[in-house]
């Protein structure tokens, strides 16, 4: 008879633990950078209410609907890899990533009118930090629509698994990100 100690915490979880270590570090950043926002809303509400006011909030919003959507396309198409339903599960992947694409364009239109409002990260503490943290979260959701379309490619189910992961994380710091920037009263 021999004895079998229950699985540790790191044998069930899923995946690869280094992608589980850059997710949590990725959420500590951001975390970091949401409390740094909050803290300087605090000593400047009036400041920050009339910068927040030249925000588009109908197009966050919508971006919003866009990273949900493929979030959800993410997971569908690992629930489809899992049932070796392969055809099916990178399309899902692609139109995820597709998705992704569609938010950064509609980010980029944001900060060209930004520009064109003559604001910059030097305008004020609050363009600095919505610079900063959406920026950021921008270069984050490029580098998920690569592991995206890198995952649909090599699509194997461990594979999808760690990169729906990684886009999880994006939505989630979205999700995040959009009430305290842009909607925060």
């Amino acid at each position: 008879m021999t004895d079998h100690a229950p699985p540790s915490l790191l044998e069930e979880l899923p995946g690869d633990l280094m992608m589980w270590v850059l997710i949590i570090s990725e959420l500590l950043i951001f975390g970091a950078g949401l409390v740094v926002f909050l803290s300087l809303r605090i000593s400047d509400p009036i400041g920050f209410a009339e910068a927040q006011s030249h925000l588009d909030r109908t197009s966050a919003a919508v971006n919003t609907v866009i990273l949900i959507t493929s979030g959800y396309l993410a997971a569908k198409g690992l629930h489809l890899r899992l049932n070796a339903r392969r055809t099916a599960a990178r399309l899902a992947l692609v139109v995820a990533a597709a998705l992704g694409a569609v938010f950064i364009a509609i980010k980029s239109a944001e900060f060209a009118d930004k520009a064109a409002q003559g604001i910059s990260y030097d305008t004020h503490p609050f363009f600095m930090l919505y610079f900063l943290l959406t920026g950021f979260h921008a270069a984050h959701v490029v580098a998920g629509v690569l592991v995206l379309l890198l995952v649909a490619w090599r699509d194997t189910p461990e594979d999808v698994e760690m990169g729906a992961a990684f886009w999880h994380m994006v939505d989630l710091v979205w999700v995040l990100l959009f009430p305290v920037i842009y909607l925060l009263a």
